[in-house]
C-alpha cells in the first residue's frame, strides 16, 4: 500500500494539475469504487449521487494527512462574481489502496481498461492560461485507475481535527511527521507507554500517521533499533531517534518520488518512484548490511514481514518476568 511519500508525490502532481479547475462532469465506470474493501455491494443510486455531488464544484486543492488524500471542493464562483468564497465544507476522499492511481489525461487519450471513474475538468480563463488552447482548457480529465479495486472514492464533509479540516472519516488519523501539526514530544510520551513491539507502534495511524511497513523498517534500521523492541523499555532518546529517522527517510523517499516495486504505483504522469534503489533493509533478505556486512534477515510480523540487520539491530532481551513464567 502506498505510504506517505508515495501519496504525497501523487498529491503534489494532482494539485499542480487540478487546483482551480471546475468539475464539469463525472462518470463512475465501476460503482464498486464507491465502496470499501469490506463493502462492495453498492446501491444503484450511489453513482448518480456521487456525480451530482461533485459536478459544478471547484477543486480548491489536493491535500493529505498520512496516507489519506482528498480534494477540497468549493463552490464555483461563476462568471462575474467577485465575492469572497465561502469556507470549503466538502471533500472528495481518494483512497489509493494497493493499486489505485490518479492520472491526468487529455480527453482524447485512450482510456485504460482498469479506469473506474473519470472527472471532467475545465481550467479557468485567467491570464496564466493564455497559452492554453480552448480544447486543452476544456479537455482535461482526472482518471482513477485501480486494477485490484482495493481503493475507493467518496464525498464527505470536512471537519476540524488537529487544527485543520479533514474528511469526516479521517478524524481518527493522527498528524504525520511532515506536517506542521505534528508534535514529536507528545508522540514520544505516548510511545513510552506502549508495551507492544515498537514497529507496531510506528504502524499505529492513530498515534503517528503515514508510516507503513517499508518506512517503519527503514526508520528502525537507521536508528539501530530492533522491530520487536518494547517502547516502554526503550530510552526516550532512542524513541526520539526513531521518529527523527522516520521523518528523514520519508523526506528522502519523497525527493525521488517514493518507492515503486511494480507498475501499480506511479505518479500522476505515470512515472514511478526511485527510492527502491536507496532501501537499506526492506526487501533485502540475504543481502549484506551496508554498515557491517551481516546478511539482512526477514521475520514474520503481524501478517507482514520485517527486515533488519541482526547485528546492527540487536534483538531485545526477554523481560525477566517473562523468563520466570
Amino acid at each position: 500500500m502506498p505510504e506517505l511519500p508515495e501519496v504525497e508525490s501523487v498529491r503534489v502532481g494532482v494539485h499542480e494539475w487540478t487546483a482551480g479547475t471546475t468539475i464539469t462532469g463525472a462518470e463512475v465506470i465501476d460503482p464498486r469504487i464507491l465502496g470499501t474493501t469490506s463493502q462492495r455491494r453498492i446501491d444503484a443510486s450511489a453513482a448518480d449521487e456521487f456525480v451530482e455531488a461533485v459536478t459544478g464544484r471547484r477543486i480548491i486543492g489536493a491535500e493529505r494527512r498520512g496516507k489519506f488524500m482528498w480534494l477540497t471542493l468549493g463552490e464555483d464562483p461563476g462568471v462575474g462574481q467577485s465575492a469572497e468564497p465561502a469556507a470549503p465544507e466538502l471533500s472528495l476522499l481518494v483512497h489509493l489502496g494497493m493499486s489505485g492511481q490518479l492520472r491526468v489525461h487529455n480527453a482524447a487519450e485512450e482510456i485504460h481498461k482498469h479506469t473506474r471513474a473519470i472527472l471532467r475538468l475545465e481550467r479557468g480563463s485567467a491570464s496564466s492560461d493564455r497559452d492554453v488552447s480552448e480544447a486543452e482548457r476544456k479537455g482535461l480529465q482526472l482518471r482513477f485507475i485501480d486494477q485490484r479495486i482495493f481503493g475507493h472514492l467518496g464525498v464527505q464533509p470536512l471537519v476540524n481535527s488537529c487544527g485543520r479540516l479533514v474528511p469526516a472519516s479521517a478524524t481518527h488519523i493522527a498528524a504525520d511527521p511532515l506536517e506542521s501539526a505534528f508534535d514529536p514530544d507528545f508522540v514520544v510520551s505516548q510511545m513510552a507507554r506502549k508495551r507492544t513491539a515498537i514497529k507496531a507502534t510506528l504502524l499505529d495511524q492513530t498515534l503517528v500517521s503515514g508510516i507503513g511497513n517499508i518506512y517503519a523498517d527503514e526508520a528502525l534500521f537507521r536508528a539501530g533499533i530492533h522491530p520487536l523492541a518494547i517502547p516502554a523499555r526503550t530510552r526516550k532518546s532512542r524513541l526520539v531517534a526513531v521518529l527523527d529517522s522516520a521523518s528523514s527517510v520519508m523526506s528522502d523517499a519523497l525527493a525521488v518520488g517514493g518507492t515503486s516495486f511494480d507498475a501499480l504505483y506511479v505518479n500522476v504522469n505515470g512515472e514511478p518512484g526511485y527510492f527502491t534503489r536507496s532501501l537499506h533493509s526492506y526487501g533485502r533478505e540475504g543481502q549484506p548490511c551496508y554498515r557491517c556486512g551481516t546478511s539482512i534477515v526477514r521475520e514474520r510480523f503481524q501478517n507482514r514481514s520485517s527486515y533488519f540487520c541482526p547485528r546492527c539491530q540487536r534483538r531485545p532481551r526477554p523481560n525477566p518476568s517473562q523468563r520466570r513464567g
